[in-house]
């Protein structure tokens, strides 16, 4: 097993910091929040759960244990990432007739 390598894992444990998971008998690998998404994690059960098995990318390998990525291979789609096909032309369509409905009077 080697950096850069997609290996399956089992979940064995989660923790706020991260999940563990065993990979092999002899393996034992740690899944860093920061490592489930690029935004922000409030919790990794949203991601995984106890028993789950999947694929993860290989970060580190230090003797027996292992730094690994969820997020290296299940990519979600950024917000930024979808287009918008009708860019302005709502806001063009509308804007007149929000000014002229809205209500100028002072509401303290």
């Amino acid at each position: 097993m080697k950096q850069g390598s997609i290996i399956k894992g089992e979940i064995t444990a989660i923790k706020p910091y991260g999940a563990f998971v065993k990979i092999e008998p002899e393996h034992v690998g740690l899944i860093h929040i920061s490592e489930f998404s690029d935004g922000f994690v409030r919790s990794i059960e949203d991601y995984v759960g106890i028993g789950d098995i999947l694929d993860l990318y290989v970060l580190e390998v230090s003797s027996d244990k292992l730094s690994l990525s969820y997020k290296k291979i299940h990519k979600r789609k950024k917000r930024y990432d979808i287009k918008l096909t009708n860019g302005f032309a709502p806001l063009k369509e509308n804007l007149k007739s929000w000014i002229k409905n809205y209500n100028y009077k002072n509401d303290d």
